[in-house]
């Protein structure tokens, strides 16, 4: 009588442990492997709901300026009905004219910077301590290695929320706002990610039309929440060639449900229902991956993000390319491990 359970999270937890997705892989060769993609496909894109409409870009060049040897520039541009966003680009500095270099959307992760640190704002010590704690600064460091990198906030982040400069909106009550565009977005049958997957979308015709940038040449990165939208991303847009998901591997009934450590910026009706994150990571397959885990992980804890890869690492080699996929697992906290990134892109991208 007095064991039971009165803890909704408990009940849920139990529930995750229990649940087996319908679209669990467990195929061992490329005729399974591509049978179970061709099924399961369809409906996980079918559960981020309708995607908004697409408008023209109206790109507006507000600055331009020279950093650490990089020439960078910020934009505006509409991704979409009522909405824009501030849009960088870092040029590496050694680029000849009429020359058409790599280039890679750099996602950023949660935090009330946004892009900023991501793209090589240094310029204060809060931003500094953001770099120096998550070796945050992917799109800096990728552009100073020769790669063009772009970037735009994510709805939740840096210019893109309602409770940051601009728009300093207390509304929220404290509340995150991850959580509450998401509640907004499904009213009207679309989520979070749909929305931030045709702004990505929209972000990288604007960079494939600028003249430093080969559109045949494209590559997706980012850290933790930016490992989401580097997920979802490459699987919405083929025009990326390779990508490298940074501390985003783990299993849902452990991050999300015991933990807790997700928002509504990363999650769609019904997808746990059909797979787990390791299944649609290997959605990817046979594309090329690199995957970065901390073994000092905090956010995303290493047995289980582990766990995750391992399975990972059978869809690949159901699917025929083990060598496509890449780890690279450092002793760090939760961040950038950066020790392969440079080779895996350079390879794929044909740098």
């Amino acid at each position: 009588m007095f064991s039971r359970n009165l803890s909704p999270g408990e009940m849920f937890f139990r529930m995750a442990l229990e649940h087996e997705p319908l679209f669990s892989f467990k195929g061992g060769n490329q005729d399974e492997f591509k049978s179970w993609k061709d099924e399961a496909f369809p409906g996980i894109i079918a559960t981020l709901g309708d995607f908004p409409s697409r408008v023209p870009l109206n790109p507006y060049l507000t600055a331009e300026w020279e950093h650490d040897g990089l020439k960078k520039q910020r934009w505006l541009i509409d991704v979409g009905p009522h909405i824009s966003a501030a849009f960088q680009i870092n040029i590496p500095g050694d680029i000849k004219d009429g020359e058409r270099r790599p280039a890679i959307l750099c996602w950023h992760g949660h935090g009330r910077f946004g892009k900023e640190p991501v793209m090589g704002n240094d310029s204060s010590a809060d931003l500094r301590a953001d770099i120096d704690r998550a070796n945050y600064s992917y799109g800096h460091q990728m552009a100073r290695k020769g790669f063009v990198t772009f970037a735009i906030d994510w709805i939740g982040g840096g210019e893109r929320n309602d409770g940051n400069k601009p728009h300093f909106s207390s509304k929220a009550g404290g509340r995150d706002w991850c959580n509450l565009y998401y509640l907004h977005a499904t009213m009207f049958g679309m989520t979070s990610l749909s929305i931030n997957i045709t702004h990505g979308k929209a972000a990288t015709d604007f960079a494939c039309s600028l003249p430093q940038v080969d559109p045949d040449r494209l590559g997706v990165m980012g850290l933790s929440g930016g490992g989401t939208m580097t997920l979802w991303s490459y699987l919405c847009d083929e025009r990326f060639k390779a990508g490298e998901i940074v501390c985003y591997s783990d299993l849902w009934a452990y991050f999300g449900m015991r933990d807790i450590n997700y928002c509504g910026m990363q999650v769609a009706p019904g997808l746990f229902k059909l797979v787990d994150l390791p299944d649609l990571q290997g959605l990817l397959a046979p594309r090329p991956l690199l995957v970065d885990i901390g073994a000092y992980d905090s956010c995303f804890d290493v047995d289980t993000a582990m766990a995750c890869y391992h399975k990972l690492e059978g869809i690949y080699c159901a699917a025929g390319a083990p060598e496509r996929l890449e780890l690279d697992l450092a002793p760090r906290e939760h961040g950038w491990c950066g020790n392969k990134s440079e080779d895996f892109f350079k390879k794929y991208l044909q740098a």
